[in-house]
Order: C-alpha cells, then sequence, then structure tokens
C-alpha cells in the first residue's frame, strides 16, 4: 500500500508554486492536504483570505496529486495536530519557510516521518508564492538587526545608542506577532494601501510613529519600526533619552547590502503567544544598556567592513545584551532551539521583542531549512 503524506498551510490564491509542491510531496505517497480555516489565515496574516476555505478545499481536492482535503480544526501555527493525529500519515512534508522546531517535535512525538522540500519551481515556470502575487502591494517590513530598546527614553536615558534596522521587500508574508514591524505595517497599508507615499523617507517615518502613537496612549511604539519600514537599505538611528532619533545614517552601496543579503538567514519558529509579556523580570541599568550601544555600533562596523566573523560575534552579542535586560524574550522553548542551531552559524538573534517570530541567523554558508530576505534598495521610498 502507498504511504499517507500530510501537508498543511493555508493554501489561499491557489498557484503554481503550490501545484509544484502538492507535485513533489505526492511522489512520497498518497497526499492528504490540511488546510488552514478562514480564522487561522486572519489570525497568522493579519488580512482576510481571497479565497474561502470551502473554496481552497475544493480546488485543491480537484488536482490529481491530492488524495483528500479538509480544512484543519485547530488554531494557530500548529493548526493541523488533529488532523495529522487522526490520519496517523507515514510522512509530514513542508517547505523551507514552513519549516518548524514544533512541527519536528511533534512529528518525533507521533513517530511520523519529517521532511522538508526546498521551493523549485516547475521546470519553465517563474517561482511563484502567494506573497509574490498579492505584491500589487510594496510596503516592506523590517528587521531589527541590533540596538533595539535603545529606542526607548527608560533605556536610552542610562546609555545613548544606535539601533540598526533594515527594510526588507515583502517577498516572505510574515507572521502576526512575529517582530517584524507586522502591526506598523499594516497602519501604513491602511494609509498608503500599495505603495509607500513620494516622499522623503524621515518624513514617511515621522506620519507613521505618529498614527500608531496617538495622544493618549499609555504604551509609546519606539521609532525603529516606523524607521525601518521607510529608510530604505541599512539604517541607524541614534537615541538618548527620547523617542525620536538624534541622528540618522544608512548605507547604500550595492556591494555592502548584497553581502548583507548574503549572510543573513531566517528559521521559522511560531507567532508570540497571546499575553506575552516581554516585560516579566525586566533589569535595566546602566551596564546592561551600554553593553547594547557598544555591540551595535561592532555590528555596524562589521557590516561596513563585509566581516562575517565579526559581525556575528557582535550580533549575538547585542542579543545578550538585550536578553540580560529583558530575559522573557527568550523562553526556554526557544533557547533550545537556539542550542540546536548554535554551533554552524557565526551568530543569531531573536526577531523584534522575542518570545516567537523568527530566529535569524548569520552564517556565509547555506543554513538547512533557513530562508533568505531581500533588502529594499533606495530609489523606491
Amino acid at each position: 500500500m502507498p504511504k499517507k503524506v500530510f501537508v498543511s498551510g493555508c493554501f489561499d490564491m491557489l498557484h503554481s508554486g503550490h501545484v509544484a509542491f502538492f507535485k513533489e510531496a505526492a511522489k512520497y505517497g498518497d497526499l492528504y492536504v490540511g488546510i488552514g480555516s478562514d480564522k487561522t489565515v486572519r489570525d497568522l496574516k493579519g488580512r482576510e483570505t481571497i479565497n474561502s476555505e470551502e473554496e481552497r478545499k475544493y480546488m485543491i481536492e480537484a488536482l490529481k496529486y491530492v488524495k483528500k482535503a479538509m480544512v484543519n480544526t485547530g488554531s494557530g501555527h500548529m493548526d493541523f495536530v488533529k488532523e495529522l493525529t487522526d490520519l496517523k500519515p507515514d510522512i509530514f512534508v513542508v517547505n523551507e519557510d514552513g519549516d518548524s522546531p514544533d512541527k519536528v517535535a511533534l512529528c518525533k512525538k507521533v513517530g511520523v516521518e519529517y521532511i522538508v522540500l526546498k521551493r523549485i519551481p516547475e521546470e519553465g515556470l517563474p517561482v511563484r508564492s502567494t506573497t509574490s502575487i498579492r505584491n500589487i502591494c510594496s510596503i516592506p517590513y523590517r528587521i531589527d538587526l541590533a540596538g533595539g530598546w535603545l529606542d526607548q527614553p527608560y533605556v536610552s536615558k542610562f546609555c545613548p545608542g544606535w539601533v540598526l534596522t533594515v527594510s526588507i521587500e515583502p517577498t516572505i508574508e510574515f507572521n502576526e506577532r512575529s517582530g517584524m514591524a507586522t502591526s506598523t505595517r499594516k497602519r501604513a497599508v491602511k494609509l498608503w494601501h500599495h505603495a509607500l507615499p513620494l516622499e522623503k523617507a524621515e518624513k514617511i517615518a515621522e506620519i507613521l510613529f505618529s498614527v500608531e502613537n496617538k495622544p493618549g496612549v499609555k504604551e509609546i511604539s519606539g521609532a525603529q519600526d516606523a524607521f525601518g519600514i521607510a529608510m530604505p537599505g541599512l539604517c541607524r538611528h541614534y537615541y538618548n533619552n527620547g523617542y525620536w532619533p538624534e541622528k540618522i545614517e544608512s548605507v547604500h552601496e550595492e556591494e555592502i547590502l548584497s553581502w548583507l543579503e548574503s549572510v543573513i538567514w531566517f528559521k521559522t519558529l511560531w507567532p508570540r503567544p497571546e499575553g506575552y509579556d516581554v516585560f516579566v523580570g525586566s533589569e535595566i541599568n546602566a551596564v546592561k544598556a551600554r553593553a547594547l550601544a557598544i555591540a551595535t555600533e561592532a555590528c555596524w562596523n562589521a557590516i561596513v567592513a563585509c566581516d562575517v566573523d565579526a559581525f556575528g560575534k557582535a550580533f549575538t552579542a547585542s542579543f545578550d545584551a538585550q536578553i540580560a535586560m529583558f530575559p522573557a524574550m527568550r523562553p526556554q522553548t526557544i533557547a533550545q532551539v537556539i542550542d540546536e542551531m548554535k554551533s554552524g552559524i557565526k551568530g543569531y538573534k531573536l526577531s523584534g521583542a522575542g518570545g516567537g517570530g523568527y530566529l535569524i541567523m548569520i552564517s556565509d554558508k547555506p543554513v538547512e531549512n533557513a530562508f533568505q530576505i531581500k533588502i529594499r534598495r533606495k530609489g523606491k521610498e
């Protein structure tokens, strides 16, 4: 008898990339497809589906590679657990940006083989993703490379310093609550719909910051999200006991940006849990704030020099300095993932305020089951 093969995903706006994935997965046996419900898509992606769950089920079951499709009854990142448990497949297949530690752990627990496929299009066809098709919206995301928290006066009052951000093209549809400035980006989409306006980047950042922090809000969001989205290339902004930076500097040299793209790798973890409180157990003082500022300066110098060893070391040091102030950023579940990954890479940190999201790694060699990003170049602001 053929083996049972299970895959799971949202599969909104069915396209050739999905079909290629199904075709490849079906080579291992009879293919069963778990489909994220409309609610799951809203929770994870922060948007409505293009096609309803029943439409997606109908279209997927019509494909010759698929034996059966079902709408997952769970929620969130692991919405398929009941379906996988009931089906008892021999193999669970994911693509490389769908790979995550909790999926691996689940398969080990229930005795299911786990296979990760690379995104390879059908011969003669372009690479397709739901994000690329929806990409009439070119509003970027951002990476907090180093110095995050120094954009808050309650940290920079102890020691001023830079925050490093990179504006990235929306080639990946990042999960909500993942530390990729998704909430700020949603405000930008609401303001400008499909693309950032043809204004100076600093003005765009100022508008975004103002919209996100309306009069009367109790907790002021840091300006790094607005700057990370608005400023193309690699940017650093300097904070000194204030919400708005005193200095702003950017790097747009193609050699540096291309090198930076080549050494940054992302591994999917899970969305930050609801009710997550990063401030539990926090301890902020001058020594710890200074350590973060020093590590961030070292990151900048290493990037400009295209020195991967120095960058990896400083990148990890910046994360360690954040953890020293906010230990809840790195719960034990994530610490275990880092321990498994860190031996083969130069450096690592979590996206945003941690607690979930993505593990960002520095390596001059390919990292297994990890994906890369595209930095937004000057001229698109």
